[in-house]
């Protein structure tokens, strides 16, 4: 399929389905948490779609904005589609939110349905919603509101059809087809506006690399990273555009047997699940001993040899033969034995973790991108792997260094703007040049190399982005802590350092970081924190003239202090 002549991804859908006509009863999504249920397959999910766009038509008026607040299941896809398909645009909530996030979001796109999975995440939302709004259950739950399930149920006769419609040709490219909210360095969430042109470039960049692993087979894809995420979000139209069998996981800690379920030929994560990977494979070979021993070295040291594309001699590809069967092997079938290649993107992969997970077996690809890029940049390319580079700009985009060595992003994937932010939108698109905020440099490969971060955003292992000045001034809200500095760029949590008053002690501070976290969503709680005696001031350069942390200066100092807290 010719993704350059889609107009959008609704008829991305539509034209897949139709390309299908002899293979509409092949499997399409299913739910590890529903192993009770079948498989939905691509008529099953056409149909679906069709008969809540129907519904929808009826409340929706184009450019109206849909909330959407749901765990991964095969109805957040479906609903995706139907509200784009009635010329709505979808909001993606996240499920781990703050109260303080939900009522800022809810308030800023004023939307004209809000669709939750069920109970629980009603009520996170429930006394956020005016009284205008439209609100839409997956699971029946209430009566006093209408749910997916019932309104699918009524709509299909005894015999189980319902005669499709087609879908909505009339929306284009350059059409607003979601708002994904990212954190700002004010602490207020901004709505990044995504075109279907943009995701779609997008896909046409991803199947680049993926038709390279999958020929002509049916790819199989476990999703786990939450579809409010840009980088799952439009990892399912790529699973649409591949005609891709899904599988929602059932937890991150459940990841490992439900890939011995699923068999997946191609995974995207983020660097958190790989350090976990790192972690437990690591663990395991340290047992060994003797032989075992022997060869589990040699699988790393002659693996990484041919991941830098090093000649191996007579003898050691003897023993690298004896290490693909009887230590890769064993490796790979623990994943379900399919795996082609795992995607790395939302946050830089360790260079140690990604040489360590491809010379034991299991191709790991590092991409690069933000949400303002619909997402992806650049991603390694199967056979070709740098590991300490994000690989080459996708061909739909294109990539410049500017004179500072900010990158600089310009193409069709980069955001329409942020929603009800001109200056900022402003700020950040010139010239039709996103300034992406990070410091990079291209290889004489033409790969493209990430080096530092300008842009005072924190992204955790997890690949959530935060704002760091944001819980920094909630914690300078008790009038003893003079000041704070938020740490955990690549980590799984956050630390801080704290300068406060000398009547202050420890307990009192824990007790306030202990109430202020109840507020904050799970990835911004600060778990640990170390007390200081010296402020930061403009004299010791610790601050900028108009009162900045200057955090390069802090971190350079206190950076041994922070890692301890770890």
């Amino acid at each position: 399929m010719e993704l350059n002549n889609i107009n959008s991804l609704v008829e991305l859908f539509f034209k897949k389905h139709e390309e299908k006509k002899t293979q509409i009863n092949q499997p399409f999504l299913y739910s590890l948490k529903d192993q009770d249920k079948n498989f939905l397959t691509w008529d099953k999910v056409e149909q679906n779609i069709q008969i809540l766009s129907e519904y929808l038509n009826k409340i929706l008026f184009p450019g109206d904005r849909c909330v959407l607040l749901s765990e991964n299941r095969p109805e957040w896809l479906i609903a995706d589609i139907a509200i784009m398909n009635s010329g709505g645009v979808t909001v993606p909530l996240f499920t781990t939110y703050s109260e303080r996030d939900y009522e800022y979001i809810i308030k800023d796109c004023k939307p004209k349905i809000c669709i939750v999975s069920n109970n629980v995440q009603y009520k996170k939302i429930e006394k956020f919603i005016s009284k205008e709004t439209k609100i839409l259950s997956i699971e029946n739950f209430n009566e006093r509101i209408e749910s997916i399930q019932i309104i699918l149920e009524k709509k299909i006769d005894k015999n189980n059809k319902y005669i499709s419609k087609g879908y909505n040709s009339g929306i284009k490219r350059k059409d607003l087809a979601c708002i994904i909210y990212t954190s700002g360095t004010t602490g207020s969430p901004k709505g990044v506006m995504l075109s279907h042109g943009g995701i779609l470039s997008n896909c046409e960049g991803a199947q680049d690399i993926l038709k390279l692993l999958i020929k002509n087979d049916i790819p199989v894809f476990l999703t786990w990273l939450p579809l409010s995420h840009s980088y799952e979000h439009t990892i399912q139209y790529v699973q649409i555009s591949l005609g891709a069998k899904v599988y929602y996981a059932e937890s991150l800690e459940k990841l490992l047997s439900n890939m011995a379920i699923a068999k997946p030929t191609i995974m995207t994560a983020v660097p958190r699940f790989y350090q976990n990977l790192y972690s437990k494979i690591s663990i395991n070979f340290l047992k060994q001993k003797g032989l075992k021993k022997r060869l589990v070295e040699n699988t790393i040291l002659l693996g990484t040899k041919i991941l830098n594309k090093e000649r191996l001699n007579f003898k050691e590809r003897i023993i690298n033969f004896l290490c693909e069967k009887l230590v890769r092997k064993k490796i790979k079938n623990q994943f379900g034995g399919k795996l082609k290649a795992f995607v790395s993107g939302g946050g830089a992969l360790d260079k140690k973790i990604g040489e360590f997970l491809n010379s034991v077996g299991l191709p790991t690809l590092q991409g690069y991108g933000l949400t303002e890029t619909s997402p992806v940049v650049s991603c390694n390319v199967p056979g070709k792997v740098k590991i300490e580079t994000v690989g080459p700009p996708f061909r739909t985009n294109q990539v410049k260094i500017a004179n500072d060595g900010e990158i600089l992003v310009k193409g069709e994937n980069v955001m329409l703007g942020y929603w009800n932010k001109k200056k900022e939108t402003e700020d950040i698109i010139k010239d039709g040049w996103l300034h992406t905020g990070d410091i990079g440099e291209i290889t004489k490969e033409g790969n493209l190399k990430i080096t530092d971060r300008k842009k005072e955003i924190i992204v955790s292992l997890g690949g959530d982005n935060i704002s760091p000045s944001k819980i920094e001034n909630l914690l300078c809200l008790n009038e003893k802590i003079k000041q704070s500095f938020v740490y955990g760029d690549k980590k799984t949590y956050l630390v801080a350092l704290i300068v406060s008053e000398t009547d202050m002690n420890f307990k009192e501070i824990e007790i306030y970081l202990e109430n202020l976290n109840k507020s904050l969503s799970s990835v911004e709680k600060v778990k640990k924190f170390k007390l200081i005696n010296e402020e930061f001031t403009i004299e010791n350069g610790m601050l900028t003239p108009t009162l900045k942390l200057k955090r390069k200066k802090i971190l350079n100092k206190y950076k041994e202090d922070l890692e301890k807290l770890y």
